[in-house]
């Protein structure tokens, strides 16, 4: 027994000397890399200063706040080439950071390191508008394109709710209320310009290529986007654009149940009608909306749709919808016809988080989203609420219900370490549920830190190894955004620390 217990001491004394002298060297290395990235950056493009690392080190996650060791703002793809050279030859971690929307705590710096902050590439670089595209750089966000595109007839309508970077969109493979109609980012990303971890360039679909449609080669441009930062820091974008439609009309509508609702959206998109946007709220949501945003709603399951098209197709297509809600119970819609009254309308859903954090002043609040086959999404959300119900917790649900999506908002007292615990046991079971229901752990969040091992359950060891093995062969030293994603290989010395 002493002997075991040498042992074990031995293994820790060993591993406590090994993690000290990693971040020794790791300190030793960032030390001495600082006079590089100041002469690549600038000094104003260098940053160790608390506030700023902290800003850097934290997303819109439960996940608590790890700063890197240094942030760097390059300006331009050169620097960022030079800088991840640096990188590279010290073994430095490589954090990319946009504009700290993620959900997942996809920007934590777990190991330390370089935050690359990509604002200061904020350039809109080609707009074609008779082909319908735009390449961005990534500190370009999602209203920020709106805005420059205004007067051209044009939008890009993938809508997360936040302003992101359209980049960093790409990285989590965003999507949002438009889906249903517009797609993801994964339908809408024509090329991608990525910087590998050893500094060097790729075009995902060639250098300057914007085709519609390809059957060239490997889809490398679909692997970048959802890599959240783990395989190369995304440079350019070129994204798909679309005709902003000749009128829009909003309506809201409420049902007795959730099937109900389900069903109506399920008949809608099997009639073929090309709504644009079709989001569920369940009673404790729009009570949450009503309160927040001075609403006055029916405290019962309830949709916001929204069409888009020509003055004669959207009569048709009110007139369809709104046969099949009233044939499922539904009431008669309440409509936004006016931009101000259609802004305000879904101001009112994406300031639903707001609205959910509200109901518990003081309390924090984790957003958590899976996505099902559409048929199984009643049974899923009345199975979902009863689990709030037996755990006492209080989640609002509100979801983009034309995708089979939904997101439950878990509203909880940080201090509570009981309660805390409750939400993680919720939330994993949530997804699990979702797993056995055929569909994903997430729709639209991203896996981040939090979803590790939900993606292992969801994809089986055989595609997480294939997995691993890009990671291996495009990163080698994992210093790609390293411990998202992908579960850490954990070696017997790491363990005993964890275990001591």
């Amino acid at each position: 027994m002493e002997n075991v217990r040498s042992s074990y001491e031995n293994l820790v004394i060993q591993a406590r000397f090994q993690n000290g002298l990693s971040s020794y060297l790791e300190s030793a290395s960032v030390e001495s890399a600082l006079s590089r990235f100041r002469s690549i950056c600038g000094e104003d493009g260098v940053s160790l200063g608390t506030a700023v690392r902290e800003q850097h080190g934290k997303d819109e996650s439960v996940h608590r706040c790890r700063p890197p060791d240094v942030v760097v703002f390059p300006r331009c793809v050169e620097e960022v080439c030079a800088l991840a050279k640096v990188c590279h030859e010290k073994h430095l971690p490589i954090i990319p950071f946009g504009t700290g929307t993620g959900l997942e705590g996809g920007v934590g710096a777990v190991k330390g390191g370089v935050c690359f902050s990509l604002r200061n590439m904020n350039q809109i670089l080609d707009l074609h508008q008779e082909d319908f595209d735009v390449t961005v750089e990534p500190g370009v966000t999602r209203k920020g394109l709106n805005a420059y595109l205004r007067d051209t007839g044009l939008w890009f309508p993938v809508d997360p709710g936040a302003d992101a970077s359209l980049c960093g969109m790409a990285a989590c493979s965003a999507s949002g209320t438009n889906a249903v109609r517009y797609g993801t980012m994964r339908e809408n990303v024509m090329n991608l310009e990525v910087v590998l971890a050893n500094g060097s360039i790729i075009h995902t679909a060639g250098k300057g290529r914007r085709p519609r449609k390809t059957s060239a080669g490997y889809n490398l441009t679909n692997l970048f986007v959802g890599s959240e930062g783990t395989l190369g820091i995304i440079t350019k974008a070129t994204l798909r654009l679309y005709g902003i439609p000749e009128a829009m009309v909003s309506a809201v509508c409420s049902f007795p149940s959730v099937q109900a609702a389900v069903d109506s959206t399920v008949q809608i998109l099997q009639a073929g009608v090309s709504i644009a946007r079709i989001e569920f709220l369940d009673d404790v949501m729009i009570n949450a909306c009503n309160k927040f945003s001075s609403l006055s709603y029916p405290v019962t399951p309830t949709l916001f749709l929204e069409f888009h098209g020509s003055e004669q197709s959207l009569a048709e297509q009110v007139s369809t919808t709104e046969e099949i809600t009233q044939n499922n119970s539904g009431s008669h819609f309440q409509w936004a016809r006016d931009t101000e009254k259609r802004n305000r309308l879904w101001k009112a859903r994406h300031d639903a988080w707001y609205a959910a954090q509200a109901l518990r002043p003081g309390c924090k609040a984790y957003s958590t989203d899976v996505c099902v086959p559409i048929s199984n999404l009643p049974q899923l959300i009345v199975e979902t609420k009863a689990d709030l119900m037996k755990n006492k917790l209080t989640g609002p649900i509100a979801g983009h219900v034309g995708d089979g999506n939904f997101h439950c908002l878990l509203v909880f007292d940080p201090n509570d370490p009981e309660e805390l615990h409750r939400v993680h046991l919720f939330s994993q079971s949530l997804a699990r549920r979702a797993l056995a229901m055929n569909g994903t752990c997430t729709g639209e969040h991203g896996v981040g830190l939090g979803k590790r091992a939900l993606l292992y359950e969801e994809m089986g060891s055989m595609t997480m190894q294939v997995m691993q093995n890009i990671k291996d062969t495009l990163d080698p030293n994992n210093l790609m955004n390293p411990e998202k994603v992908l579960l850490p290989r954990e070696s017997s010395v790491s363990q005993v620390t964890k275990l001591y």
